[in-house]
């Protein structure tokens, strides 16, 4: 064998990655994934972009990302600057008429713009579509810590979705990026949605091959303390153990059953990665072990 300089070896490293990618890339071309972004990483600029750079990389590989957003940070800046106090019950925010014109300003004007902007700067072509074009929603009711119902005003919960305008992006090889809003049934008003929930019955409706939720936590752990404790797979059948063992508890709780919903309704597998780590979207997807937790059915 000849003596290999350093930098050379350094480039068959990154050439080695390539070739450990061959298998997925070949196993998920043609397929969508649906890619739901929230967490801190919505509000770093340096990983926002790398983010939606990666996302355009899936899709240059002939997989079909389609982006959901959260926008929650933003929401609250910007009812900050209208003298609007937030508000949260049962992890809900509470949304008056004035509020629900702030938030469906800043995830149209501001956030969704931005992330389509990103993409577009990639090199890929995108396009905003407002939630209220894919998802219908009933009202929710909270709880206040007493139990007694409490009036959210305009919060949704997502009851159907119309895929026709994604599929047709989708087909021609445009990335759509939706925003957490709904159109109510009946009414037409807007509503604000969840936007985990909202991706959750997305990916439902489009029976998508993974749903991939990024946020500020490295998947479940059996020890929330330990970071060595990250559990890398469970099956739909292992979590509500897993919760009656304390496992999984608080926030998480809804995340996985919803995601066990996903799956039981035609998704192929969920994943829960960090957004804080660079390229985890991509170390998920393309390496054997990957980064985050994977529910599996």
């Amino acid at each position: 064998m000849p003596e290999i300089p350093e930098a050379l070896q350094e480039q068959i490293g990154k050439a080695a990655v390539l070739v450990e990618a061959l298998p997925y890339i070949q196993q998920f071309r043609g397929r969508t994934f649906l890619i739901k972004l929230g967490g801190s990483a919505m509000e770093d600029a340096s990983l926002l972009d790398a983010l939606v750079r990666d996302a355009v990389l899936l899709e240059a590989v002939g997989i079909q990302p389609v982006i959901v957003h959260g926008g929650g940070k933003a929401i609250s800046r910007a009812m900050e600057r209208e003298g609007i106090e937030a508000e949260f019950v049962s992890g809900m925010r509470v949304t008056d008429g004035r509020s629900i014109e702030i938030v469906e300003r800043t995830l149209g004007g501001e956030v969704n713009a931005r992330l389509v902007d990103i993409a577009k700067g990639n090199g890929a072509r995108s396009v905003g579509v407002s939630g209220r074009e894919v998802f219908t929603a009933e009202r929710l009711s909270g709880r206040a810590a007493d139990g007694a119902p409490v009036d959210l005003g305009y919060v949704g919960s997502v009851v159907s979705c119309e895929t026709d305008t994604l599929e047709a992006l989708i087909a021609y090889e445009t990335l759509p990026v939706v925003s957490p809003l709904a159109a109510e049934a009946g009414t037409g008003a807007t509503l604000n949605v969840n936007a985990d929930l909202a991706a959750s019955a997305l990916a439902r409706s489009l029976k998508v091959a993974k749903l991939v939720y990024i946020s500020d936590v490295l998947g479940v752990h059996r020890d929330p303390g330990d970071p060595e404790t990250l559990i890398e797979s469970i099956a739909c059948g292992e979590v509500e153990d897993l919760a009656g063992q304390g496992v999984i508890s608080g926030g998480m709780l809804p995340k996985l059953r919803s995601a066990v919903d996903a799956i039981g309704a035609g998704v192929g597998k969920v994943h829960l990665i960090d957004g804080r780590i660079r390229h985890s979207l991509l170390l998920e997807i393309f390496t054997k072990t990957g980064v985050g937790t994977e529910i599996r059915p």
